[in-house]
């Protein structure tokens, strides 16, 4: 009986150590996993900033301002635009063709 009791008291040690093991294993993981949780939060919240950014910065009317004031561009008119057919020979500019009606 005493051989039994100490196997018995051995295979107890032995669960009450796994046990404590996978307790702490299982405290470790869920910080782990904290982390990671509030690490997706945040960016998430980047994300979300870059596409408001992205909608914003890609508006017509802030890339033709854009290119008018640091480029010095200005918009393309019928009277500005040549044309350049090339027939046979010469390659010479022909004129513009007149504007159609909708750009009027």
């Amino acid at each position: 009986m005493t051989r039994l009791n100490a196997l018995l008291l051995a295979v107890l040690m032995a669960c009450a150590l796994s046990l404590v093991s996978s307790r702490y294993q299982a405290r470790r993981l869920l910080g782990a996993l904290d982390t990671a949780q509030g690490t997706a939060r945040k960016l998430d919240v980047d994300w979300s900033q870059l596409q408001l950014d992205q909608a914003s910065l890609s508006k017509h009317s802030l890339i033709d301002a854009a290119a008018r004031k640091d480029l010095g561009m200005q918009p393309a008119t019928p009277a500005r635009t040549e044309y350049i057919i090339l027939s046979g020979k010469t390659s010479e500019p022909q004129p513009a063709p007149e504007a159609p009606s909708e750009l009027q």
